[in-house]
């Protein structure tokens, strides 16, 4: 056994395999792969997988590593391009493939929409009786993941990396609060890096170095057929059909040969405690593969000889029951622990996306930052009850249940409900609040005591898709809080204080905007990484001389914080989210409203726009915010969390006397959109820079050095791409975001955030497009369900260009 390494790689299948190839081939050739089974086939996951990819996803990132993938696979000579066909046998599945095709044409993955004869000319397998439609991909396929293994294995050993399988990792030392060596069945190694690359024993290693790994094996089954007449001749691995999907079903199927493999998610939930999962030696198979039951599998049998006449005479030749893992959102883990130094994960990855994230792990590692965004697969994304074991395992069942169903945007989880509450919460229910999910977070959307409301507004109606988790009492809302005054629960933001003597240069240094100015100034800003991207945007109040409160965007703003911050004391990074609450208090009445509960003086010359103040309502003392991503004027009132439901009385009560309201997060989300603020992770992420955001004005290039600086200095206010506005030329239409956009027939963009702007009477949808199609009055169309509506660049922002109303 090696004694050093720069990195160890616990994990040599597809995964573990990729990291360490494209590891060195960054220039990291110090690499030891460590794996407890036999090598290449692992007796993991990759082990017995099907190896279909479906690129397909609603998240650009998670296809982007898809074609990442296939790219990969392709130039190794491990993957068959068969193509993909997924089928709708009802009229619901049949919309959603047309959402599916827009999603794809949005991320540049070409795809076409076939009709049932279409399908079967490409399956003759296929009864076309029994389908709506399909949705063809050709350039998805079957990767041959072992024999991918086996190739980046040697590509990595030819460039300095060592391999050991059947070598169990027993233990990861650690000093300090970092990786100091990873012990072995077959000796110890020195190293300050661990890549986790154990697929469903990631919690077992994690565990080692402290680290929770939130994900949790379930066991799948999948068959194989007995040779097919109708597929005679076939060589023994040929495979000349596309894979197919009959998601209404919760079905897959792949030919190889004269066989047909068939795969089921419709049967129960069949969960493995990581530590349950047999050693390798005594499993009769590999340790993955657990025992068949054909009770669990036979209705799936009977749909699959439904849909493929051939298969009901066919015999079930070859039965498995094999272990994947799924985490509580369905995504991976990538990324560096927060909790140890030198511990990095790359887990829970299918073979869909294996090479892709094994390739921007590396690059992370090798180079500072990955090629593509990962906010949404960032190992530190989530809240502190994701890592709990209940947590894990009921959300785990859940995404098995799911994981073909259709889901939409809005769609949140149903168990386990609710978790995080702000102390409006009882008043909030009081009022008929619709509550939607977000981090754990309950957020009221609207208020059903508001439908009222709809005898005083005209709201436009909706219908279908964009109308579920929607009511017109939405709109309603908005227009109320623009003429009177809306009370927002804002508590979900995420909240961190950074105090101390060297805050400021702290701050100064990881953010692009000036932030030292006296105490009670209020500044935008963003965090950018060293090229140049967004990492976030965030709200500073400086406080006091060395005290400041954030506003960021969840748990890995407060992680980039923490681990950017000296060393040396002189900067404390704390999450003071939990313990505090905030209402937004906005609209023409805030003003008319808030001062009679406080004596501080709460006028336009007593407090400023952008301005902070910690001040009294009532009794319940308060950091006042002036600032508003509604447009209007008013504040973000902050309070210990034990005050928050004196606070909301307090406020309710002088609001209600003058017809203010209590108002959702759908009524903010498109009054947001109307005055054109931004949205990080929806609007603009780390592969965007401050001058394809629209963000220039929160660049103080001039205020000294910080980070992402010198990647943009040259490079000019005049990008390839912008953030665009768009309003939808039919008044009535709205869409609800990652369409494509087309100008002359051609895709061009996509859309980003989207609703219905009810101020300004049109559905509004910002858009990623080339510089040159961003001017006003260009005309565009967005593709929604396969309809081409008519849009119009527009100039922003759509709603109160002067900023009148929030600066009087």
């Amino acid at each position: 056994m090696d004694s050093h390494a720069d990195v160890v790689v616990v994990g040599a299948a597809v995964v573990g395999c990729s990291v360490a190839e494209h590891l060195t081939r960054l220039g990291v050739t110090d690499v030891v792969v460590v794996e407890q089974g036999p090598l290449p086939a692992t007796g993991g996951s990759t082990s017995h997988a099907p190896g279909l990819v479906f690129q397909t996803n609603p998240s650009k990132t998670m296809a982007e590593l898809a074609r990442l993938t296939v790219e990969r696979y392709a130039e190794l000579g491990c993957f068959d391009a068969v193509g993909s066909i997924e089928v709708a046998r009802t009229a619901e599945r049949h919309a959603e493939l047309k959402r599916r095709h827009g999603l794809a044409t949005s991320w540049g993955l070409p795809s076409t929409l076939l009709t049932p004869e279409e399908v079967a000319d490409r399956i003759p397998l296929l009864d076309p009786e029994r389908i709506h439609a399909g949705y063809f991909v050709p350039s998805d396929g079957v990767a041959r993941a072992v024999r991918a293994c086996a190739t980046m294995a040697e590509e990595a050993s030819g460039r300095g990396a060592r391999f050991h399988g059947d070598t169990e990792v027993t233990g990861i030392d650690l000093t300090g609060g970092r990786v100091r060596a990873v012990e072995t069945s077959a000796g110890r190694i020195t190293t300050e890096l661990v890549v986790v690359c154990a697929g469903i024993w990631g919690p077992l290693v994690g565990r080692m170095a402290g680290v929770p790994v939130p994900l949790h094996p379930v066991e799948h089954q999948l068959v194989w057929t007995n040779a097919l007449p109708e597929l005679a001749g076939a060589a023994e691995e040929e495979i000349s059909h596309p894979i197919l999907r009959d998601q209404d079903r919760c079905m897959y199927f792949r030919q190889r040969g004269e066989r047909y493999g068939v795969g089921s998610y419709q049967h129960r939930p069949l969960l493995v405690a990581p530590e349950e999962i047999p050693r390798h030696g005594e499993a009769p198979v590999m340790p993955t593969m657990l025992r068949f039951t054909a009770e669990d599998f036979e209705p799936a049998w009977r749909d699959a000889g439904e849909l493929l006449p051939a298969l009901a005479s066919a015999e079930i030749a070859e039965p498995m029951n094999a272990m994947f893992s799924f985490t509580p959102d369905g995504l991976p883990l990538l990324g560096p622990a927060k909790e140890v130094d030198g511990v990095w994960l790359a887990e829970a990855i299918w073979i869909t996306h294996a090479a892709g994230a094994g390739r921007v792990v590396a690059e992370w590692i090798a180079e500072s930052a990955p090629s593509v965004d990962l906010r949404e697969c960032d190992v530190n994304r989530f809240e502190a009850h994701v890592a709990t074991p209940a947590y894990v395992r009921r959300r785990a069942a859940t995404a098995y249940d799911e994981v073909y169903d259709i889901i939409h945007p809005l769609q949140p989880m149903e168990e386990p409900r609710p978790l995080r509450v702000s102390p409006f919460y009882g008043r909030q229910a009081e009022h008929g609040a619709f509550f939607l999910e977000a981090n754990g977070w309950e957020r009221p959307h609207w208020y059903e005591v508001n439908a009222a409301l709809l005898r005083e507004y005209d709201v436009p109606r909706r219908s279908g898709w964009e109308a579920r988790y929607w009511s017109p009492i939405v709109g309603a809302e908005a227009l109320a809080t623009r003429e009177r005054l809306g009370l927002f629960d804002m508590t979900s933001l995420k909240r961190a204080s950074v105090t101390g003597p060297g805050a400021v240069g702290f701050l100064q240094r990881l953010t692009t905007n000036e932030l030292d100015r006296p105490p009670g100034y209020v500044t935008y800003t963003l965090m950018l990484d060293d090229r140049g991207g967004i990492v976030s945007d965030v709200t500073v109040a400086r406080l006091a001389d060395d005290r400041f409160q954030l506003g960021l965007n969840g748990p890995r703003d407060l992680v980039w914080l923490q681990r950017n911050a000296p060393s040396d004391g002189s900067v404390v990074v704390r999450d003071v989210t939990g313990g505090t609450c905030c209402i937004g208090l906005w609209g023409p009445l805030a003003r008319e409203v808030a001062q009679p509960l406080s004596r501080d003086d709460l006028s336009h010359e007593g407090f400023g726009f952008f301005r902070a103040r910690e001040i009294f309502v009532g009794e319940v003392p308060v950091t006042a915010l002036r600032l508003s991503y509604v447009g209007e004027l008013g504040w973000e009132l902050y309070a210990s969390a034990e005050y928050g439901a004196r606070l909301w009385d307090l406020l309710w009560s002088s609001a209600r006397e003058r017809g203010g309201i209590a108002a959702g997060r759908g009524a903010f989300n498109a009054m947001r959109l109307e005055k054109g603020y931004r949205s990080w992770g929806f609007d603009m992420w780390s592969e965007h820079d401050p001058y394809e955001a629209g963000l220039a004005f929160t660049l103080k290039l001039d205020k000294g050095d910080f980070l992402g600086r010198e990647a943009l200095v040259g490079r000019g206010d005049s990008p390839a791409r912008r953030l665009t506005p768009l309003t939808l030329d039919d008044a009535a239409r709205v869409v609800l975001g990652k369409e494509p956009v087309y100008a002359n027939g051609d895709a061009v963009g996509f859309v980003t955030s989207a609703d219905y702007g009810y101020s300004v009477g049109r559905g509004i949808a910002y858009a990623w497009l080339p510089s040159e199609l961003s001017v006003a009055g260009t005309p565009l169309e967005v593709e929604y369900f396969a309809e081409r509506l008519a849009a119009t660049v527009a100039d922003e922002p759509l709603f109160d260009p002067e900023m009148t109303r929030m600066r009087c």
